[in-house]
């Protein structure tokens, strides 16, 4: 008698995406990546400015990984037709996601529930994402052009964050990056175990 093997999802590894302006969303996508090629073989993770998604590739991954900017209070637009692309799949792999914000740069502010970027951007596409964080960026007034360095100041007056044109701060935690990270090699390692059942709204 021949018994039947358990079925598993030949998916690939995580893919890993971000949408950046300044900078600071690639480095957090570049350190994610450098933690999860520990242990094993990933591809860079790719710009979305430079790359547009791909379907059958998102299909073909076992996570996917999106460290999105948020610019003047949206997230880029790269950021948001990279999500409908990924809403599209008929059985889209899970999602985590890193809005890259300075409102995060309050400890309350870095969840889904209350970072109200992260949480327009979850209702607005309709996601239900496996992981959901939101890290804070970087403040550097000095590689804004004057536009960009007034209408920042101004959000940082309404925050109650930092309006001299001097300030170069990194509000970046790399330690919750770092715990991001580990929680996506544990998605991972659940999502190649067993196949997805999960199927998109549309």
């Amino acid at each position: 008698m021949v018994r039947s093997m358990p079925t598993t999802d030949r998916r690939r590894g995580a893919a890993l995406y971000y949408a950046t302006r300044d900078g600071q969303s690639r480095r957090i996508a570049e350190h994610i990546f450098g933690r999860l090629a520990e242990s094993e073989t990933l591809s860079p993770p790719k710009d979305l400015a430079v790359t547009p998604p791909v379907p059958e590739d998102l299909s073909a991954a076992s996570v996917i990984v999106l460290v999105a900017a948020v610019r003047y209070g949206r997230h880029l637009p790269e950021a948001d037709r990279f999500l409908k692309v990924y809403r599209s799949l008929a059985s889209p792999p899970p999602l985590a996601l890193a809005s890259v914000n300075l409102t995060a740069r309050k400890p309350a502010k870095t969840t889904a529930t209350g970072n109200a970027y992260l949480h327009k951007l979850i209702a607005r596409h309709h996601l239900a994402p496996a992981l959901a964080v939101a890290f804070a960026g970087r403040l550097d007034y000095r590689r804004y052009g004057w536009l960009d360095r007034q209408i920042i100041r101004f959000i940082m007056l309404l925050t109650r964050g930092p309006t001299d044109p001097n300030t170069n701060v990194e509000y970046t935690s790399w330690p919750a990056v770092d715990e991001f990270a580990a929680r996506i090699a544990e998605l991972q390692s659940g999502a190649i175990l067993r196949p997805m059942t999960h199927t998109s709204k549309r």
